[in-house]
């Protein structure tokens, strides 16, 4: 029986939650694909890009900026976030991160557990990760 999963950037499905959404997520792990509770995410934000606020019930989200700057707000307090930046929000804040860089903004993101993020992602349109977006992925 096989104890690990793996993905590579350039084979993960790729997803945007409705067409006017200025982000997108390529999925590393999940309960579809991994059985866990858990989802682990490369969130990629176009320029001007932003989540919607939200807020979790008991999930904490973890964001590890990969590439590019942006703001995390969460609870009205801000907080400039750029490469080898770890954001760790909490259950019950109100937050949006935001790029406010020239180029994308690509993060590592995981919410433990789900709270059905997955499921929302899935929902959304398949897009395919772009010629930027495989290079900064994988290190070219």
């Amino acid at each position: 029986m096989k104890t690990f999963s793996f993905e590579r950037a350039r084979t993960a499905q790729a997803f945007r939650i409705s067409p006017q959404d200025t982000n997108y997520f390529a999925i590393l792990s999940d309960a579809s694909k991994d059985g866990n509770d858990n989802i682990a995410v490369i969130e990629i934000f176009n320029v001007g890009g932003a989540t919607p606020p939200n807020s979790h019930v008991r999930a904490h989200e973890f964001f590890y900026v990969l590439h590019g700057s942006g703001v995390a707000v969460s609870d009205g307090e801000e907080q400039p976030i750029r490469q080898g930046d770890a954001l760790l929000l909490k259950p019950g804040s109100v937050h949006v991160i935001r790029n406010t860089g020239a180029g994308k903004l690509y993060t590592l993101t995981v919410m433990t557990p789900n709270e059905g993020f997955s499921e929302l992602i899935r929902s959304g349109e398949p897009v395919r990760l772009d010629a930027q977006d495989l290079a900064i992925l994988e290190g070219a």
